[in-house]
């Protein structure tokens, strides 16, 4: 990273060598954070593109940016889906934070039988917009470049129904023949000769998943894993188990330069 302090979301970045704030991101810049001219900031677009650029006076005030530097970054080798039972009060929001900055490309809320906190369609889209403002403001706090995809929230058997897109599917059980998640690579690794590229993870609600859904998850391919023996809340083992996922698989890319303007110019 390197490029400067303070970070902001833009989507959908012109091809310009300056560009100007939305009028939220103007406002934390300029009232908030009260940058002076010259000053250089971090822009990201949540798409891989990381920009360098410093504070304009003389173009409509401080949410005027000059772009210096362009940075393009591709895509993580291995991605990560986070299929998560919904959670009550702030915990989702929390996770959701959490699993941003972790480098999750997707995140799917799922209703299962235990679930405590059940959405109606006008109420899961409402959330939906919360979760992707707290991602926003998830990839601006650590400066990850690629801006999760969140799901509408689903049932179970929909999940399902619409078919796996991970070549590894691994769900959280306290079942006594789950395995360790490093087991599951194993023998991925043993059959195609290399690690999977996309994996995706089912976390159940407090209580775990019921013995109908577990095997129904398995039926379509998932491996039950064990995250030891500690009994962990749900938000807790979804941390977890990501952050085992992104050890074993090493994920995170280089990130190529794909423009430069001199600062002096």
């Amino acid at each position: 990273q390197g490029l400067g302090v303070h970070r902001f979301h833009v989507p959908q970045v012109a091809a310009e060598d300056w560009l100007e704030l939305p009028r939220d991101e103007a406002h934390h810049a300029c009232k908030v954070l009260r940058l002076r001219a010259g000053e250089r900031v971090v822009v990201l677009d949540g798409a891989g593109l990381e920009l360098g650029c410093e504070v304009e006076a003389g173009r409509g005030g401080r949410g005027s940016l000059r772009v210096r530097q362009r940075l393009r970054h591709p895509r993580p080798r291995q991605e990560i889906t986070l299929i998560q039972a919904v959670l009550k009060g702030r915990a989702m929001e929390w996770l959701v934070q959490k699993a941003t900055e972790l480098g999750v490309a997707r995140i799917v809320p799922i209703t299962a039988e235990r679930t405590v906190s059940q959405l109606d369609s006008g109420g899961a889209a409402g959330r939906r917009e919360k979760w992707r403002a707290i991602a926003v403001e998830g990839i601006k706090q650590c400066g990850t470049v690629w801006l999760p995809e969140i799901a509408l929230p689903v049932t179970v058997s929909e999940y399902l129904e619409q078919g796996t897109r991970s070549e590894l599917v691994l769900v959280a059980s306290l079942q006594p023949d789950a395995v360790h998640p490093r087991r599951c690579l194993e023998s991925f690794m043993s059959t195609r000769g290399r690690y999977p590229e996309s994996v995706s993870v089912w976390i159940g609600p407090e209580g775990d998943f019921t013995r109908v859904e577990l095997g129904r998850m398995m039926e379509a391919g998932a491996c039950p894993v064990t995250l030891g023996r500690s009994v962990l809340r749900s938000e807790t083992a979804a941390v977890y188990l990501i952050s085992v996922l992104q050890y074993e698989l090493g994920s995170g890319a280089g990130k190529a330069e794909v423009g430069r303007e001199d600062p002096a110019a």
